[in-house]
């Protein structure tokens, strides 16, 4: 079968060349402060992979592995722990009675168990709405953080819509990892928490004697803000010591390419999406924050199949790297643009050469997205 047997047209596939150009402001360094303060906190490893260098013809090869943060299968309790944390923060300095509030967020999966962790922790209540498609066990781990569950007969979108209708109320307080005018702080506040994650591959790549950074981040994308914070990250600095900056991957499902679809357009737009595995990604509508971020610093974007972050996934499996389908979309979609007609194009405008150093963002281990195939 060829690449493109799943995908007729072409490869979703979309590169743009002055990406590494790109500018912005840094992350607020108190963002690794607060996180550093909390108990449980502790770097997730950062694991090379010799075989997979070679396989993919490069120099090195790294995967930050997000399977256990802050006590959680997925690297958003970062985004969640801090959102909250300045929320709350302003809710007090605001003069707003004293009380318990109720955290509303949608999910598909992750982002909702780490906002009902943050409020069990601080003694507040949380509330979740959860569109079709999430798994029975992954919203089983979100009522046993003690959370209202609200499952939603819809897709993700719809299930973010009913989230913000309800926590309009006066002691409720909406933590949505994406935004849309009129809703952005809070998300803001999410994508900086992101940034830890960034500080700590700077520090983990520099005790490998690679003082430089990457050359390339491989990053899975759903509405974007993780991939917001890896350009903010990577795009607010000089480049290394020969000036250049890393490029960066973004990866989707095929049946989710809301970034993809919107970088092709040039301006974003709303995709209908489809059932994938990888449902922490499958969402349709880049968030508003983000989208200038990915436009601007995102050097390119492809769509992979389930079965392409399958493969993904059981070959990391077999290097000791526990991902799941989102996870390992990070090592799916880079396999899928270096092989097959036009990889070396698709190399080329990467910049990715035999010394080359990549990182790959595996977000989740297999417990925190379970899917059919995790059922056997």
């Amino acid at each position: 079968m060829s690449d493109n047997a799943s995908f007729p047209r072409a490869l979703p596939w979309f590169a743009r060349p002055d990406a590494r150009a790109w500018r912005c402001e840094p992350a607020p360094a108190e963002v690794r402060v607060f996180h550093s303060s909390l108990p449980d906190y502790k770097p997730t490893p950062l694991t090379e992979l010799p075989s997979a260098a070679t396989e993919l013809g490069v120099g090195r090869v790294f995967v930050k592995d997000e399977s256990c943060r802050l006590g959680l299968p997925a690297f958003k309790a970062l985004g969640a722990s801090w959102a909250v944390h300045r929320a709350l923060a302003e809710r007090a300095a605001s003069g707003a009675e004293p009380g318990p509030v109720t955290l509303v967020t949608a999910t598909d999966g992750n982002h909702g168990r780490a906002v009902a962790r943050t409020a069990r922790r601080l003694g507040q209540g949380a509330h979740v709405f959860v569109p079709q498609g999430v798994h029975p066990r992954a919203v089983a781990a979100i009522v046993a953080e003690r959370a209202r569950v609200t499952e939603v007969a819809g897709p993700y979108d719809e299930a973010v819509r009913l989230a913000a209708e309800a926590a309009a109320g006066p002691d409720a307080i909406l933590v949505q990892d994406t935004a849309w005018p009129g809703y952005e702080r809070i998300p803001g506040w999410i994508v900086e928490g992101y940034s830890t994650l960034c500080a700590e591959i700077d520090e983990q790549l520099a005790a490998e004697g690679v003082v430089d950074g990457p050359d390339l981040v491989s990053v899975p994308v759903g509405v974007g803000s993780l991939a917001q914070a890896v350009v903010t990250h990577y795009r607010s600095r000089p480049g290394g010591s020969d000036g250049r900056a890393p490029a960066l991957l973004s990866v989707e499902p095929e049946a989710a390419a809301c970034v993809l679809e919107s970088l092709a357009l040039g301006a974003p737009v709303s995709v209908t999406t489809g059932a994938t595995t990888m449902a922490g990604l499958n969402c349709g509508t880049p968030s508003s924050i983000a989208w200038p971020f990915l436009s601007g610093g995102l050097d390119a974007a492809i769509a992979v199949t389930d079965a392409d972050s399958a493969r993904a996934a059981a070959r990391l499996a077999a290097l000791g790297v526990s991902a799941g389908p989102c996870g390992a979309a990070a090592l799916a979609g880079l396999r899928v643009a270096l092989t097959g007609s036009g990889a070396g194009e698709r190399r080329r405008a990467l910049g990715l050469g035999p010394s080359s150093v990549v990182v790959l963002l595996s977000t989740e281990g297999p417990a925190a997205n379970p899917h059919s195939d995790a059922d056997h």
